[in-house]
Formats: structure tokens, C-alpha cells, sequence
């Protein structure tokens, strides 16, 4: 009985240490799900973060590219107002000279219209002195107009 005693005392005491062990390892499992857990979060939080270290540097190189053709179309547009500026100034030169050369245009037409009228009128002082001199007889030679105008024309 006694040795009976002995193992049932050793069996529950088995039992104790099998129901002790057996919440040890639920108790070790259910840290190792947790730690593995964590560590599926860790990993799953290096592979977001290499993510998103790729998608920054990405967006770097595209902003470095914007920059740089932002800088291109800046110095396109100074160009351009550059040309537009040197044109304007082209443009009111010809203008200028546009101008000068109406003023010019119409003295001249002044000049001409200035001409004609002694022409006519030394026309009309020959035709005068013909008349003249056929009545009074003199000199029977006819002035040229060239002698006329050449005579008159310092007046």
C-alpha cells in the first residue's frame, strides 16, 4: 500500500508537472507566435520602408528633371523676350527711318510741284517775250528754254 501510496503520489505529482509543463508551452508558443508576429511586422516594416525609400528617391530624380526643365523653358522664355526686345528696337529703327524717308518723299514731291510751277511760268514769260518781240520787230531769234530757265532759274 504504501509503495501504492508512493505512485500515486509520484503519478499525480507527474500530472502536476505534465499540466505545468504542458501551460509552459502553450505559454512558449504563444510568445513565439507573438515574436514571430513581430518580427512578420518587422519585416513587413522594412519592406514598406525599402518601399518607400524607392518611391522618395524616385520622386527626387523626378524633381531634380522638373528642375532642370524648368530652368531650360526659364531661359527659353528670357531668350524669347530677349528677341522680342532686339525686335521692337529693329522695328522702331525701321520706323524711324520709314519716317525719314516720307519726310524726304514729300519735300521732294514739294520740290517737284515747285519746278513744274517755274517751268510753266517760264513758259509763259518765253511766250510773253515772243510776243513781244514779234510785234516790236527786234531780234527774230526764239530764246531756248533752256536759256530761260537757266536765266531765271537763280530767281
Amino acid at each position: 500500500e504504501v509503495q501504492v501510496d508512493e505512485l500515486q503520489r509520484l503519478l499525480a505529482g507527474m500530472e502536476k508537472e505534465h499540466r505545468s509543463l504542458l501551460l509552459q508551452m502553450k505559454e512558449g508558443e504563444a510568445e513565439l507566435a507573438r515574436l514571430r508576429s513581430v518580427e512578420g511586422d518587422k519585416l513587413a516594416e522594412q519592406d514598406r520602408s525599402a518601399q518607400l525609400e524607392k518611391e522618395v528617391a524616385m520622386l527626387r530624380e523626378k524633381i531634380h528633371h522638373l528642375d532642370d526643365m524648368l530652368k531650360s523653358q526659364q531661359r527659353k522664355v528670357r531668350q524669347m523676350i530677349e528677341q522680342l526686345q532686339n525686335s521692337k528696337t529693329v522695328i522702331q529703327a525701321k520706323d524711324a527711318m520709314i519716317q525719314e524717308l516720307k519726310e524726304k518723299v514729300a519735300y521732294l514731291e514739294a520740290e517737284v510741284r515747285l519746278s513744274r510751277g517755274n517751268l510753266e511760268m517760264h513758259d509763259r514769260i518765253e511766250h510773253l517775250i515772243e510776243k513781244q518781240v514779234s510785234r516790236g520787230g527786234h531780234s527774230s531769234r526764239a530764246r531756248s528754254k533752256s536759256e530761260y530757265v537757266s536765266r531765271y532759274a537763280g530767281s
